[in-house]
């Protein structure tokens, strides 16, 4: 059991280390965390973008769409 938590923790490492990289240069820990913000605000865009598809209610529509102007704005901000 010890080895397949070590296995894990020694491939999210590499993981880790894979993509701290850019191009061969280190990023600094604000930009691993703004590529972070990043990653979460494209998830929550993808997120708000399929419930927007199945949405019927006008109210909703128009909270969904609100919601995604924000995230894009917020993306916009980032980039």
């Amino acid at each position: 059991m010890a080895r397949g938590w070590e296995s894990k923790s020694v491939e999210q490492q590499q993981e880790e280390a894979g993509t701290q990289k850019i191009h061969g240069a280190a990023l600094t820990p604000e930009q691993i965390a703004k590529e972070n913000r990043v990653r979460g605000l494209e998830l929550s865009r993808q997120h708000i973008l399929q419930r927007l598809q199945i949405a019927c209610n006008p109210r909703h529509r128009q909270m969904l769409e609100a919601a995604l102007a924000e995230l894009d704005d917020q993306l916009k901000d980032l980039s």
